[in-house]
């Protein structure tokens, strides 16, 4: 059988390579610490849950879901102008099964074979299959730690600019844990307004961010909403993965032809998920406060380990992750991720995965409690990689 070549342009090996020497450790008899995907280990509230539960037994919830139910428009409307005091109209939001399924799908509503993107390296795997999948070509924005892992588009060649048709930015952002600051955003909107860059954002890990930092939607920054949209997912913030509920919202033409081309491969969101995600916006925003500050703790408690052992950290400001540079007698990240995991049982991403610029580093996921990370770092200073 003959296959198409798209996928030779699709690269599993590194992860299925991990995957399957993590197993081998395993079968041997060893505790591995896996710090490898962004799962949350943290519970879903019961209140989602339950609704889940009881919608399930409607025999009548259980057809295509062909339409978003204005009951859930009306939730997601009131809970953004709440969380990010961003107005919004039934017409500019649709829901999608999860921001990965949406994210691969996005060149394809943007992009012609052979017209252009820009995007971010070090970046998500998904923001280069959106461009993979559309025959698009990839140029990209570098995301370097002495710029805070910050854009700087106005440091690009003109000739890039202006032959984008769009980009993909996402803060807090994964793997880097960097941040970005409304002010650098509005001059990012500024210069795609200039070249006429459609500005699709990745607002993912919105409420996992440290210290002082604010959290902010891009729709919520002038002009916004002139050029753009925003994926927004309950995944993280309320620990629902596994069900996929996300949201493409922000320009009213973008999202009309995003729900044309999703009618082409998918018959909409799981109605009893529908009325989940109600129920997740009704809960008292204390509990996500919390969590976040579960997460903060963990941060603290790996990057401060890793930087007494002798890592030189970027110390997360945002999502579930740390980027932390490789010893420096590693050349690549593969290698020092194959050493963590055989001398010090700790499973960890290498930054290759996520583009060129991210070899020097590797990405921990906090995806495992307080005590279990300190075992994790003790494992780790034993292991004497540095």
């Amino acid at each position: 059988m003959k296959f198409s070549n798209l996928l030779d342009t699709f690269d599993e090996g590194i992860f299925s390579k991990l995957n399957a020497k993590a197993i081998e450790l395993q079968k041997m008899g060893k505790r591995i610490f896996n710090l490898f995907v962004g799962t949350p280990d943290l519970k879903p509230d019961d209140a989602i849950l339950n609704e889940i539960s009881t919608k399930t037994l409607n025999p009548e919830l259980a057809k295509y879901s062909l339409h978003d139910i204005d009951e859930l428009k009306e939730a997601f409307i009131k809970h953004y102008k709440k969380r990010f005091n961003v107005t919004l109209d039934k017409d500019e939001i649709a829901t999608c099964n999860g921001t990965q399924e949406g994210m691969c799908h996005i060149g394809m509503l943007f992009g012609n074979p052979g017209d252009y993107c820009l995007l971010p390296n070090p970046g998500y795997i998904a923001f280069e299959a959106s461009a993979k999948l559309a025959r698009v070509n990839i140029d990209y924005y570098p995301l370097l730690e002495e710029n805070d892992f910050m854009p700087r588009l106005d440091l690009l060649d003109e000739e890039i600019l202006k032959r984008a048709k769009y980009i993909i930015i996402s803060y807090p952002s994964n793997p880097t844990g960097g941040i970005i600051t409304k002010e650098r955003y509005a001059e990012i909107i500024k210069i795609c307004k200039k070249y006429d860059i459609i500005i699709v954002n990745d607002n993912a890990y919105s409420d996992i961010i440290y210290d002082d930092n604010e959290s902010f939607s891009y729709l919520s920054l002038d002009g916004a909403k002139d050029i753009g949209c925003e994926f927004y997912s309950l995944s993280k913030s309320y620990n629902t993965t596994g069900l996929r509920i996300s949201f493409l919202v922000g320009n009213k033409e973008i999202i009309t032809n995003f729900k044309k081309l999703r009618s082409q491969y998918d018959f909409g969101m799981y109605y009893p998920f529908q009325y989940a995600a109600i129920k997740a916006f009704e809960i008292d925003y204390k509990k996500i406060e919390a969590q976040r500050l579960e997460y903060q703790k963990r941060r603290d408690i790996l990057c401060d380990g890793l930087a007494k052992i002798g890592y030189k950290v970027y110390k997360s400001k945002g999502t579930m992750f740390i980027f932390v540079r490789i010893p420096d007698k590693y050349e690549n990240s593969m290698d020092f991720t194959i050493d963590l995991l055989e001398k010090a049982n700790v499973l960890a991403t290498p930054g290759i995965s996520f583009g060129s610029l991210g070899n020097k580093y590797v990405r921990f996921a906090l995806v495992k409690d307080q005590a279990e990370l300190k075992e994790a770092l003790e494992s780790i200073k034993n292991a004497n990689l540095i």
